[in-house]
C-alpha cells in the first residue's frame, strides 16, 4: 500500500524513533514501560476506574487487591505495546532470555515436525508482541500471524516492519481466510489473538470470567476447516526480563463430533477457557483496558 506524503513523513520519524527505542534494549525498554504506565495510569481516569471495576466484578477481588492489579497491568501493558521495538534484538525461541521449561520444550518439538496443521491461540497476555513475531528455523513448516491493522497507515507500516524483522509474516485480519487455510494444509502454523472483542456477524457468544462475551469464531472456523490442532499459547514476562512459554494441552479438532456450528462453539469455548484461567492466575499481565464485553448478543440489546 502507497503512502501519502504526509504519512511518508510520519514513517521516517517513526523509523528513527524506533531505531532509538531498539538501541536501548530490554533493560532501557522495560525502564521506559514503567515510566509510561504510571504516567497512562494517572492520565486515563476514565480507563483506570474501568480497569478496577472489571477485575473486582470479574474476579472477585476486593477493591484493594483489584487496584493494584490494575495498576500492574497498566505497566506490563505499556511493556507489551513497547516491545516490540524488542523483536529485531529477539534471537527467537532459543534465546537465552526464553527461560527452559517444560513447555517451551513440547513447543519446540511441535514445531520440528510437520504432519498436522496447527492454530496457535494467543491472548493479550503477558508479552504478546514478543510472542507474536518470534521465529524459527524450520523452513518446511511455514508460520503467519493474523493480526489488525493500525488505523494510521505510517504507523501500522512501521509495526509490520518490526514484526517481520525476524522472518515473521504477518497478514492482517480481514480476508485472509484463503491464505490462512493454504498455509495449514501444507503443515503450517498460524497464530491468533482470540481474546479480543469483535462484531456481532463475527461471534459467538461465551462465558468469560462470568459474563457473556463476543468470541472471535474466525479461528475456530479455520481450525476446523484444516482439521488443525489448537493449541494455547502464552508468553509469560518476569520481572528480571527473561520470559516463560506457557502452552496448554492441545485440541484436536478432527476428533470433534456435530454439526459445523457445534465443532466451531468447542473449538471457541476451548480457547475461550483457556485465556480465562491466564487471566485468574496472573490478572495484572491482561489488557484489562480493553472494552472486552462490549458487543452484547442481539436478545440481550433488544431488552
Amino acid at each position: 500500500m502507497s503512502l501519502s506524503f504526509s504519512h511518508t513523513i510520519q514513517l521516517s520519524a517513526l523509523r528513527l524513533l524506533g531505531k532509538g527505542f531498539t538501541a536501548l534494549g530490554f533493560a532501557g525498554i522495560h525502564r521506559i514501560a514503567g515510566v509510561l504506565g504510571a504516567v497512562l495510569w494517572y492520565c486515563l481516569p476514565g480507563r483506570r476506574r474501568e480497569a478496577v471495576q472489571r477485575i473486582q466484578e470479574h474476579l472477585g477481588l476486593s477493591r484493594h487487591e483489584a487496584v493494584c492489579a490494575a495498576r500492574a497491568s497498566f505497566t506490563n501493558n505499556a511493556m507489551s505495546f513497547l516491545e516490540i521495538f524488542l523483536v529485531p534484538k529477539l534471537l527467537g525461541v532459543t534465546d537465552p532470555r526464553l527461560r527452559d521449561n517444560e513447555d517451551k520444550e513440547r513447543f519446540l518439538r511441535l514445531i520440528a515436525g510437520a504432519e498436522r496443521p496447527v492454530i496457535a491461540a494467543l491472548a493479550h497476555f503477558g508479552s504478546w508482541e514478543l510472542l507474536a513475531s518470534l521465529k524459527w528455523e524450520n523452513k518446511d513448516r511455514p508460520l503467519l500471524t493474523v493480526v489488525r491493522q493500525h488505523k494510521n497507515p505510517a504507523m501500522n507500516t512501521l509495526i509490520h516492519e518490526l514484526r517481520g524483522a525476524r522472518g515473521m509474516t504477518s497478514l492482517d485480519h480481514r480476508n485472509v481466510s484463503v491464505s490462512v487455510l493454504d498455509l495449514l494444509r501444507q503443515g503450517g502454523v498460524a497464530a491468533f489473538l482470540v481474546d479480543h472483542n469483535c462484531r456481532r456477524r463475527d461471534a459467538v457468544f461465551l462465558p468469560f470470567l462470568g459474563k457473556i462475551a463476543a468470541v472471535n469464531k474466525g479461528p475456530a472456523l479455520l481450525a476446523v476447516r484444516a482439521k488443525a490442532i489448537v493449541y494455547p499459547l502464552y508468553l509469560e514476562r518476569h520481572e528480571d526480563q527473561t520470559y516463560s512459554m506457557i502452552m496448554g494441552q492441545g485440541l484436536d479438532t478432527a476428533e470433534l463430533d456435530g454439526s459445523l456450528s457445534d465443532r466451531v462453539s468447542a473449538v471457541a469455548e476451548f480457547y475461550t477457557k483457556a485465556v480465562e484461567e491466564q487471566v485468574r492466575r496472573k490478572p495484572e499481565q491482561w489488557f484489562w483496558m480493553h472494552r472486552r464485553w462490549k458487543t452484547r448478543p442481539e436478545d440481550e440489546e433488544a431488552r
